[in-house]
């Protein structure tokens, strides 16, 4: 299950212990453990103010090295400057794909959903992945609102935004204030609905598809459906999605659309709507509570969908990893 137990008024009423650090020894790969509360975020505030202030988006850091902020902003850096620009006439895709969380479930999805995403839109060159280590790697940008803010950002600036397409898929724990940000005990943070769809109506991006895998994900909708907008969300805005342990390689969600749908050549609604019939077939079989995983493809979509798609590998890649649930 993928909810965070928290709301505003929990989140309001915790006060995080001091920071621990965490031992890189044995594994300097391996992500840190969620050991602290997470901390008060509306310390004073009443539950009106606390969800008014969680709509601009709050992230916290604390107890982070100075070397490791230095190394962080250096990785993101690089990684920003070796996008490619856009080619006039050329409908392109600038990818981005995110990692909210340091449960490393979340950075190995980030890290394959960049690859198929890709190859599916033809990103070669034009794809960022954010993300913490996965267990035998460590050598991304991390995840996390600034940094996602920040890439958006650099990318407005090398699009054209009456040609070219952001997609975007965000994994990670979320709740009913939008998604999580939480890397080890040192970073949190809540991405909601009105900040992410005001960043992109700022930075002038229009032309978007948007993949948020998270629990009660399907709160994103209204806020960033638009007629030039593909939104797609891993469950309703009542609903926990699932497959987010640590130890997997996909959540439900992220197998059955990114490692499974996805790679097959077929156009976004047919993948959406089979990667929605696998996940409610696992959740039939488990007995869990239907996560009802949202779609919604603006009407002018497909004016610019059909020439990415035209581009797409017209042969299936074979998907990777351990599958979410067992066949």
């Amino acid at each position: 299950m993928r909810k965070l137990a928290t709301t505003a008024v929990a989140l309001a009423a915790l006060i995080g212990s001091p920071v621990l650090a965490q031992s890189s020894a044995e594994n300097p790969n391996q992500p840190p453990a969620h050991t602290q509360p997470i901390p008060n975020l509306g310390i004073g505030q009443s539950r009106e103010e606390v969800i008014e202030s969680f709509e601009l988006a709050p992230q916290l850091r604390r107890g982070v090295p100075a070397s490791e902020l230095l190394e962080q902003r250096q990785r993101l850096t690089r990684a920003l400057g070796e996008l490619e620009p856009q080619r006039p006439g050329t409908v392109d895709a600038y990818v981005v794909t995110i990692a909210l969380d340091s449960d490393p479930v979340f950075a190995r999805e980030a890290r394959e959903a960049g690859r198929v995403l890709s190859d599916r839109y033809d990103g070669e060159g034009r794809v960022l992945s954010l993300a913490g280590p996965d267990g035998t790697r460590d050598d991304l940008a991390h995840g996390s609102i600034e940094s996602l803010l920040v890439s958006l950002a650099h990318i407005s600036q090398l699009m054209d935004s009456e040609e070219d397409v952001l997609v975007l898929y965000t994994t990670s724990h979320g709740t009913k204030l939008g998604l999580a940000y939480h890397y080890g005990d040192y970073g949190y943070g809540f991405l909601s609905p009105a900040r992410l769809s005001e960043a992109l109506e700022q930075l002038g991006i229009k032309r978007r598809i948007l993949i948020l895998s998270a629990c009660f994900s399907g709160v994103f909708v209204p806020e960033l459906a638009s007629e030039d907008s593909a939104v797609l969300t891993a469950a309703s805005s009542e609903r926990s999605s699932f497959g987010c342990r640590a130890e997997n390689d996909w959540t439900f969600y992220g197998d059955a659309l990114i490692n499974r749908a996805m790679r097959q050549p077929v156009p976004l609604d047919e993948a959406a709507q089979a990667a929605n019939r696998t996940v409610a077939g696992w959740e039939t079989r488990q007995r869990l509570l239907a996560s009802l995983p949202q779609v919604s493809i603006g009407a002018g979509v497909s004016e610019w969908l059909l020439e990415l798609e035209a581009r797409m590998p017209q042969v299936a890649s074979q998907s990777v990893g351990r599958p979410a649930v067992a066949e």
